[in-house]
């Protein structure tokens, strides 16, 4: 172990791991990295601590988005097939990262989602060999079984939702003909179910508390806030050192003399790596930035899950808009601040439906989950009248985005161009979703409760129509991922192997949603978690977890059924 100075005014730091960013992945890593008492860890972060009582929050959601404390807030560059219009990328700056600030959903993806990873040249990633991780983080307040872990450090928690609305959903579901799923983390990862979240007695659980506050106090572990880190230094292609501003704005750096492992996420590690040096020549040469090693695939293969909402007015009064009326948030901002219970200890995403936008998808490509409560696209103020929205996600999208430098200085945020629509067939599998959706309102159990449609509303039936719909309001669900891709060596576009060692160089790792082949099919902090998990083992010599050969549900006649 090596002596970490703790001295503010000490410009060198020493240790055996040095970690960028304390995010959803680098709040797992540091843990396991520090628990053994041998290493000596530094861990950097851009934020400052994760103390803000909104934080722990689970209905403060939106009140953290709107605030650039905890927030990179990033702004894309205008998309061409938005009209140009420009979306804000939200990205969690503090400890704990996203899991801070997201919308603390937990769904794992498909189980064809990772066999697509081995398939892609990412041996050891299978469902199979993933599986183990799943559960080795997990606490379900369920109870652990074949799928499904207990004891992990990561609470999750299962819905018991009331809500008739949501009930409804559920049942409208099944009367259209979908299958119901009991776990949709589990055996059938397809159909309608309840949507389980990353919340503790009434708080969020991010992986600041689940991993970060265990070790806080070892001796072993420096945690540096408020660190904006510049540059990664090399001796030839041997990563040696950090260079970082500090809270009071002074140059400081930190060596390692084992490996430097970034966890700064899928907009920040390109961005690092290419500020260092890594990444497509022409682009690095243009901005000045001298060649440690040349990987054309930093940046690149940008992944997302476009996000477009429908709206409806609601015939009975079980929403929550009276809920967000001045003279109620009082009272129940004290019933959670005393009890830990009530409207504010939800997310209030409850329920969700995993399902194949038409027939010869193989697996789930469409993900719907229903608001109890409509809001305004650009203000994310409440609709004033009784009414729910349905998202619907594209999980598979086919265009692809990237990332790139705006300049050489590391306090310019890089330029994120996702592309969205950029291939039609994300346009065509969208409008198949609107039908989808607007079949499901109208089956039994959801018709007592849906009014008007308010958006796209009654005139936008055509194609065109909705296509104009689709550009000016699709939105983001903020899963930006694979821009520093896991692949085999024989892969020029990929960026590391798949124990996230950085190809072209040695003692750099990449560990985040970044190293991810493809999207997964779902929100994406539950597999960034299990990445930090697995990667952690890599990082410290360890054998993996015993694969767990286990069959799934799917649908056999998926060639001549939508559902």
């Amino acid at each position: 172990s090596t002596f970490i100075s703790n001295e503010k005014e000490d410009k060198t730091m020493q240790a055996d791991y040095v970690i960028i960013g304390a995010g959803s992945a680098g709040c797992v890593v540091a843990n396991k990295l520090s628990l053994d008492g041998k290493n000596s860890v530094v861990l950097l972060e851009a934020g400052p601590d994760n103390k803000a009582l909104s934080l722990k929050m689970p209905a403060a959601v939106l009140s953290n988005l709107k605030s650039k404390k905890h927030n990179w807030a990033f702004q894309g560059e205008p998309e061409p097939h938005l009209n140009g219009r420009c979306l804000q990328h939200d990205r969690g700056k503090t400890l704990g990262g996203s899991s801070s600030i997201n919308g603390m959903l937990f769904i794992r993806g498909h189980a064809m989602d990772f066999d697509g990873w081995r398939q892609a040249g990412c041996e050891g990633w299978g469902y199979e060999d993933v599986l183990p991780y799943f559960k080795r983080m997990e606490n379900y307040d369920a109870g652990g079984d074949a799928f499904r872990g207990s004891g992990g450090p990561l609470n999750v928690q299962r819905a018991s939702f009331n809500n008739p609305l949501l009930k409804a959903f559920i049942t409208a579901g099944e009367e259209a003909g979908y299958p119901l799923s009991d776990d949709l983390c589990g055996y059938r990862q397809e159909g309608f179910g309840v949507l389980d979240s990353t919340v503790h007695k009434g708080e969020r659980w991010s992986t600041a508390r689940a991993y970060l506050d265990p070790v806080r106090n070892n001796k072993n572990l420096q945690i540096v806030t408020k660190a904006l880190v510049q540059k990664l230094h090399f001796d030839g292609t041997t990563a040696k050192s950090v260079s970082f501003l500090d809270q009071f704005g002074q140059d400081k750096s930190v060596s390692a003399s084992k490996e430097i492992i970034l966890c700064a996420g899928a907009i920040g590690t390109p961005h690092l790596l290419m500020l260092s040096g890594i990444g497509p020549r022409a682009h690095l040469e243009q901005h000045g930035i001298d060649i440690v090693a040349e990987l054309p695939g930093v940046g690149q293969n940008l992944n997302e899950h476009p996000d477009f909402v429908l709206k409806y007015k609601c015939n009975e009064p079980v929403t929550l808009w009276p809920k967000t009326k001045i003279w109620n948030r009082a009272l129940i901002g004290a019933e959670w601040f005393l009890k830990k219970t009530g409207v504010c200890a939800s997310n209030h995403f409850e329920v969700v439906a995993c399902i194949r936008s038409d027939k010869g998808v193989e697996y789930p490509d469409l993900q719907l989950t229903l608001s109890p409560i409509a809001v305004d696209d650009q203000t994310w103020a409440p609709l004033q009248e009784h009414a729910f929205q349905i998202h619907i996600g594209l999980m598979r999208a086919q265009s692809r985005g990237r990332i790139e430098l705006r300049s050489d200085d590391p306090k310019d945020p890089p330029r994120i161009f996702v592309n969205y629509l950029e291939n039609p067939q994300d346009r065509d599998t969208f409008l198949k979703g609107i039908e989808l959706v607007r079949e499901l309102v109208r089956q039994p159990s959801m018709a007592p409760f849906t009014g008007d449609e308010i958006f796209p509303g009654k005139d936008a039936q055509d194609t065109d129509s909705l296509d104009a719909c689709l550009r000016d309001h699709i939105a983001t669900q903020w899963h930006l991922s694979c821009t520093a891709r896991m692949g085999a060596a024989t892969d020029k576009g990929a960026v590391v192997d798949p124990r996230g060692r950085v190809y072209g160089v040695s003692k750099l790792r990449v560990v985040d949603a970044s190293v991810m082949p493809m999207v997964t099919n779902g929100n994406t902090n539950s597999p960034t978690i299990m990445i930090a998990e697995k990667m952690s083992d890599h990082i410290l010599g360890k054998p993996a977890l015993r694969r767990i050969e286990t069959e799934v549900w799917k649908n056999l006649n998926f060639e001549t059924e939508q559902r």
